[in-house]
């Protein structure tokens, strides 16, 4: 089951982030912080998926944009790495490159479908 879906710049700076299990404002921040620093730390020769407390995460860097997936330990890596992959390739096919404005724009939407 996947837990969270991240978007991240090279700054470390959160661009989209999306839960799907509650998780309290101030502990999404350490929880966000802990994450990022975890995946942007690893040098590309290192593998994608990295286990971490209770949890896994899956990730995938395209050119200055990191997305992570957090997932449980039951969930299938492989099958999630494909997933960011896909994903990428749908915002690419919309809008042609995946930018900051796009970003700016998913985070919109998903802030709609939790009306």
């Amino acid at each position: 089951m996947i837990k969270f879906f991240l978007m991240v710049n090279k700054q470390g700076q959160t661009r989209l982030s999306r839960y799907y299990e509650h998780v309290e404002i101030n502990k999404r921040t350490v929880l966000e912080a802990e994450v990022i620093k975890n995946c942007l730390s690893r040098s590309k020769d290192e593998c994608s998926f990295v286990e971490y407390k209770d949890f896994k995460l899956v990730y995938r860097q395209y050119a200055a944009l990191f997305i992570v997936v957090g997932i449980d330990q039951t969930e299938n890596e492989m099958a999630v790495y494909e997933l960011i992959h896909n994903f990428v390739e749908v915002l690419d096919k919309y809008f042609s490159r995946v930018v900051s404005e796009t970003l700016n724009l998913l985070q919109n939407i998903f802030s709609l479908s939790k009306l």
